[in-house]
């Protein structure tokens, strides 16, 4: 930035993204990132940051709509501990919320490159003990691989689990040549996302060269179609620029100064003169790119917010629906729905069937009583008389009768677990005082 510059491409981290945006703003100077996808990067706070892939607002709402879909209430969010892992979950606590589902437990992995298998591990047993058993990963690859490498040494990919996966893991699946099949086995049934790309003839000659010249070693992900069509982007923008009469001038920015002792040389940035008009030009870009449309919606973000599902089976993977902002979960791809009028209603909402962890066809319950969950005690009153309703086994801890089969038959619907106990309450002999029991739970001295 010591030179003068119009426009960045990048940067490729939502962390950075969080500091470089201010200088963008300072200098006028237009940065276009196709991989910066934390949600709280804002066009209002940062104008000249442009984001040119999809915010993780989309994709945490798609994972909270298939959560609801499955009927899942509660799931556990492993994330790596940095701003692009936390604001990822918050978003996603944000959108299970407006569903009635909740986050049961956040647990942050540093980001620092000195993390060992050790210290996953010591986060999973504290996962393996909780009552939940949907886990949504986000994090980077090499994290996320660890994640997945040590769930499937403490059997935590068998039968019951759920995994869903935000789509740093569709990036290896694309972009690496065939994994080896240990790696395969440490994320079997796993579900997980990829920003939907429409099917095109220039996506499939794009990729028959790409492919030609890579020897097939080096396959393509989603972000990296977003950054073709980024640079394309900016080709377009600064044409436009030229055409208008633009020029490339720059001004001394006084408020820049340099810390004496430091290497960064503030005072040699300058703020571009044109940047203004360079920036309404992107932002009114309009053209097909490898994505497909590439249009800026009036709050800055990429219009159609779209996502593949995707299905981790035995060497490889196969699609089992899509999501979109405009019409839900859907077995057809979300451009087909642009031209209709839109229908969320749960009865369109449809996902092929899915191998869940553990090889299991039929949809996991999602959750087992926990190892160290806190019981609720039932307080019981043993009476004398309509002993049909309730009463005790003599010389067991056992209930009967017909207000215990009312409330196990609702426990069971229940779609979490409620650990409990029944405690007796009463002599046996006479009727006990429902007023007293409430009394005495209420001060705590009870045993109930």
């Amino acid at each position: 930035m010591e030179t003068d510059v119009v426009a960045v491409i990048g940067p490729q981290s939502s962390v950075v993204a969080h500091t470089i945006s201010h200088v963008a703003n300072e200098l006028q100077v237009p940065f276009l990132s196709f991989a910066a996808t934390d949600p709280t990067l804002s066009c209002l706070q940062f104008p000249y940051f442009l984001r040119t892939t999809q915010s993780d607002l989309y994709q945490m709402t798609a994972i909270a709509e298939i959560i609801e879909f499955y009927a899942w209430k509660e799931v556990i969010a492993i994330f790596i501990d940095d701003d692009y892992g936390r604001n990822g979950v918050s978003a996603l606590d944000e959108a299970l919320a407006t569903r009635r589902c909740r986050i049961s437990y956040k647990a942050g992995i540093s980001p620092g490159a000195t993390v060992t298998r050790g210290d996953v591990m010591d986060v999973m047993v504290k996962v393996a003990l909780m009552e939940s058993r949907v886990i949504v990963l986000h994090a980077y690859r090499t994290l996320g691989l660890m994640v997945l490498s040590v769930a499937h040494y403490l059997g935590m990919m068998g039968d019951g689990y759920v995994w869903i996966s935000t789509d740093w893991l569709t990036t290896v699946l694309d972009s690496s040549p065939p994994l080896l099949q240990d790696t395969m086995d440490t994320m079997q049934g796993v579900l997980v996302l990829r920003q939907h790309t429409p099917d095109s003839e220039n996506k499939r000659a794009f990729s028959s060269r790409w492919n030609k010249l890579t020897g097939g070693l080096l396959g393509l992900n989603s972000y990296a179609l977003h950054a073709y069509d980024t640079v394309w982007l900016a080709a377009h923008a600064i044409d436009s620029f030229f055409n208008q009469g633009g020029t490339i001038s720059f001004s001394n920015d006084t408020k820049l100064q340099s810390v004496e002792g430091s290497n960064l040389h503030l005072e040699a940035m300058s703020i571009f003169d044109g940047g203004p008009l360079l920036l309404k030009n992107l932002l009114e870009s309009d053209f097909v790119g490898l994505t497909g449309p590439f249009k800026f919606s009036p709050d800055k973000s990429l219009i159609r917010p779209a996502y593949d599902i995707i299905n981790v089976i035995g060497t490889g993977f196969r699609r089992v629906g899509y999501w979109s902002n405009y019409s839900g979960l859907s077995i057809l791809p979300p451009e087909t729905f642009y031209s209709r009028p839109p229908n969320r209603s749960s009865t369109n909402q449809k996902l092929y069937s899915v191998v869940w962890p553990g090889n299991n066809v039929q949809k996991p319950r999602g959750w087992v009583f926990p190892n160290n969950g806190k019981q609720l005690k039932i307080g019981v009153p043993i009476r004398v008389s309509y002993r049909e309703f309730v009463s005790q086994s003599p010389g067991t801890n056992n209930f009967k009768g017909f207000c215990i089969d009312v409330f196990t038959a609702a426990v069971n619907l229940l779609p979490y677990a409620v650990p409990h106990k029944f405690v007796p309450y009463g002599n046996g002999h006479e009727n006990p005082s429902y007023t007293d029991m409430v009394r005495l739970i209420t001060t705590g001295v009870s045993s109930c």
